[in-house]
């Protein structure tokens, strides 16, 4: 395939699950395990309202499905001009094959390369960058890029600092070879010395799940973490690509808590009026969280054709990534 010298996102799609869970409704159930929480205590903390959570046939696969299919449908693409299939996820229905070959299938994408990320919160940025980077080579021409997660499944219920933060969901996007301005900038980087700030420690082996299947959080260390990694990583793109924060029309940054969204949009510099928020809606929806934030800024008006849009996910590892783009 010819060189392309850019990738541009053209379409966009998300998907939640049926069951949509307020905090009360979390309150009660928690209160039969012997947990306490409220409605005041989440939100004050962060920000968070509701979110929706997989239940009966529901999986990371049907949710990534459905979003792949709004953003074909919005963009009136032809799955079968669909040619590299990446997934972002941390929570796959089974060990493998892989929920990006999974999904090609079900979208009757013919043979192409398809693979998941694996960078929890950070996947989806570290989806496009590699989907920009194959673009931009040649090596593909339209990508559908997913992050989808059914994170509820890793929760201890008992754990009131995890279980009331996390919730389920599906964001998509289709890039495609451009001969226009479209993803100017990705940055990726990974301090795995800071991996124990947040993970889950077990592993499938002999039919067992050995050690610790659930999350674990170092939530100062983490907050912490993120506001740095987010503000450094945000002004050394910005700088690099000549951008001004005050030029940024829309900034999605990972829907983890109101209080990092915050403090990163003041660091950095950008207008707090552009900041997208969903987290009151969603919860944190790790690796799906950023495209299902811009989906939402997409359908409500808020992101326009030109706009110039840095989009940033931090998660486990520690992993942090940004695509500065003009949609």
């Amino acid at each position: 395939m010819p060189l392309s010298q850019f990738s541009r996102l053209i379409s966009t799609g998300s998907a939640l699950p049926s069951r949509c869970v307020t905090n009360d409704e979390l309150a009660r159930e928690l209160a039969s395990l012997g947990v306490e929480t409220s409605d005041e205590w989440i939100r004050s903390r962060t920000g968070i309202e509701t979110r929706y959570l997989v239940s009966g046939e529901e999986g990371t696969l049907s949710l990534a499905v459905s979003a792949s299919r709004a953003a074909l449908e919005g963009g009136a693409i032809d799955p079968a001009t669909i040619d590299l299939v990446i997934v972002a996820t941390t929570t796959p229905d089974e060990v493998f094959p892989a929920v990006a070959c999974r999904l090609q299938s079900a979208l009757g994408i013919p043979p192409c390369a398809a693979f998941d990320i694996q960078a929890v919160c950070s996947g989806f940025a570290y989806a496009v960058s590699v989907a920009d980077s194959m673009i931009r080579s040649g090596a593909a021409r339209r990508a559908l890029v997913v992050g989808a997660e059914s994170f509820s499944r890793l929760l201890d219920w008992r754990d009131r600092t995890t279980c009331v933060l996390f919730g389920d969901g599906a964001g998509a996007a289709v890039l495609e070879a451009s001969d226009k301005p479209g993803i100017l900038m990705t940055r990726l980087t990974a301090d795995g010395g800071k991996g124990d700030y947040l993970a889950v420690p077990g592993r499938l082996e002999g039919g067992k799940a050995l050690g610790s299947p659930f999350l674990k959080m170092d939530g100062r260390a983490v907050f912490r973490e993120a506001v740095e990694s987010l503000s450094s990583q945000a002004e050394a793109v910005l700088r690099e690509a000549g951008v001004a924060a005050s030029d940024i029309d829309l900034y999605v940054p990972h829907q983890a808590n109101v209080r990092i969204m915050d403090a990163v949009a003041s660091r950095i510099g950008v207008n707090p009026a552009s900041v997208v928020k969903t987290v009151f809606q969603h919860g944190n929806t790790c690796a799906a969280s950023v495209p299902l934030a811009l989906d939402y800024a997409v359908k409500n008006g808020m992101a326009r054709r030109g706009d110039t849009v840095l989009l940033q996910g931090v998660g486990a590892g520690m992993t942090c990534g940004t695509a500065l783009l003009i949609l």
